[in-house]
């Protein structure tokens, strides 16, 4: 197991992959709310890109604390 530190770090980045994602989504909401269906298509797609580093962040924090 990594130093609480380290694993505190992790998780930061975590929290950060998800937030990122999380902006995508929204944008990616706001642009169909004005029918703006090419805006979203990308929005969506970042959207996707950050989810998928979002959750490979998570698993390295998840294992950095043991689980």
């Amino acid at each position: 197991m990594q130093n609480s530190k380290d694993a505190s770090g992790l998780h930061k980045q975590a929290a950060n992959d998800h937030q990122e994602a999380a902006k995508n989504h929204l944008k990616a909401a706001e642009c169909h709310d004005k029918n703006n269906l090419s805006d979203a298509k990308d929005s969506s797609k970042s959207a996707m890109g950050c989810c998928n580093t979002a959750q490979k962040s998570t698993e390295t924090a998840c294992k950095s604390s043991g689980h």
